[in-house]
């Protein structure tokens, strides 16, 4: 990060962190998450301490990548909701320690975002194969397209999820 760029983020730190964290509580009503969602917010700011140079509205640009941040933590909120339901619906009961919990919503956070990538057809031609089990035709009969544009749908997807092994594993190691 540049000198400039170093300061222009601990200007709008200075200038709005209080205001940022009192709009985020009237929005959350709860103040952990106001605080962490600020702080997150300016995190999210000096990772992209390039494009500090383009903001003439500085209350703007906080509130646009704020709410980008809310919205991901109610995503998150919600898969990890799913995946408690799924586990309670288990007949035997089953044990999981909070640090692996964190793993497998992370994941699932992870693999939503990457389907939020794909093309809407292409997300729904994967989630057909993979969670319905419909053969290509099937799904291209669902969908209304083609058997081959379906074959590019899922060709696209598996890759999409080549990438994110290969991300994962990373993060990983």
């Amino acid at each position: 990060m540049s000198d400039s760029s170093n300061l222009q983020v601990s200007a709008l730190y200075k200038n709005h962190h209080s205001w940022l964290s009192s709009w985020l509580l009237k929005k959350l009503g709860c103040p952990h998450n106001a605080a962490d969602i600020a702080q997150d917010t300016f995190v999210r700011l000096i990772l992209k301490s390039d494009a500090l140079t383009n903001v003439y509205t500085p209350k703007v640009y906080l509130v646009r990548i704020a709410k980008g941040l809310m919205i991901d933590q109610w995503r998150r909120q919600a898969l990890e909701q799913c995946y408690l339901e799924a586990l309670s619906q288990h007949d035997e009961p089953f044990y999981m320690s909070q640090e692996l919990q964190a793993i497998v919503v992370e994941t699932l956070f992870e693999i939503d975002a990457m389907l939020n990538r794909l093309n809407p057809k292409a997300k729904q031609a994967f989630l057909l194969a993979q969670i319905h089990g419909f053969g290509y035709k099937e799904i291209a009969d669902t969908i209304g397209v083609s058997e081959r544009m379906v074959k590019k749908y899922m060709a696209a997807a598996m890759m999409h999820c080549l990438l994110l092994r290969k991300k994962l594993n990373e993060d990983t190691v």
